[in-house]
């Protein structure tokens, strides 16, 4: 990937900057923080780094590869909807592919201002991971690769602040009289639904009949004419 000038200028650069990895990627546009971090133990260790570039045996083929930087490209360039579309690789291969096939998105950008609009299949997903967890908030933003304010601001956005988060579930399965009072309370909501519609058709079918013998708009009809 990297060849021995490179990798050894970014350990270099690396030390000079005080051991800074964002600084150091800003800079040069690569490589990863893991990456540097490891010819940097590896220049510790050896006084020099090994001149071919070792490849580990490749866990992915060359299709899924592929299938992964696709779907990142084409779905808002977000990791966390194509590692959950996808299954697969962890986020930090993903980046190395995307990287390697895309060197421009190499560009460090600080802050959160470069960071693409989710959309909005990924924030009903991660929303509806978020009310269902079973361990902390915090714990499903770093496996969505989004901040735990981020989070909650989707939640916000996708439903009422009321609606807490996660929505606790009764592990206890319903008795008899739950399961009673459940079947009753749908059928007083059914009866409700039926009469507000009954409610519904009469007032619309009045209206009708009210434009009808008067030939002219409500609007235009005075408070005691509508009487």
């Amino acid at each position: 990937m990297y060849s021995y000038e490179e990798r050894l200028r970014a350990v270099e650069l690396y030390i000079k900057l005080g051991k800074r990895s964002r600084a150091t990627i800003r800079q040069l546009g690569y490589p990863t923080k893991t990456s540097l971090r490891n010819w940097y133990q590896e220049f510790l260790e050896r006084g020099d780094l090994q001149a071919g570039y070792v490849r580990s045996k490749q866990k992915y083929s060359v299709e899924q590869k592929n299938i992964a930087i696709e779907h990142y490209m084409n779905h808002g360039r977000c990791f966390s909807a194509t590692l959950e579309a996808l299954g697969y690789p962890g986020r930090r291969t993903l980046t190395e592919w995307v990287r390697e096939r895309y060197p421009e998105t190499r560009k460090c950008v600080v802050g959160k201002a470069g960071r693409p609009t989710a959309p909005l299949a990924s924030k009903r997903a991660a929303v509806y991971e978020l009310c269902t967890r079973e361990g902390s908030a915090e714990a499903v933003a770093q496996r969505l690769d989004v901040d735990r304010v981020t989070l909650y601001n989707w939640k916000n956005q996708l439903l009422d602040r009321e609606v807490p988060a996660p929505m606790k579930r009764d592990k206890n399965p319903p008795t008899d009289t739950d399961r009673m009072e459940l079947e009753r309370q749908v059928e007083s909501l059914q009866r409700d639904i039926q009469n507000l519609q009954l409610e519904h058709d009469l007032l619309k079918k009045a209206n009708e009949i009210l434009k009808k013998d008067l030939g002219v708009s409500l609007r235009l009809l005075s408070n005691r004419e509508k009487t």
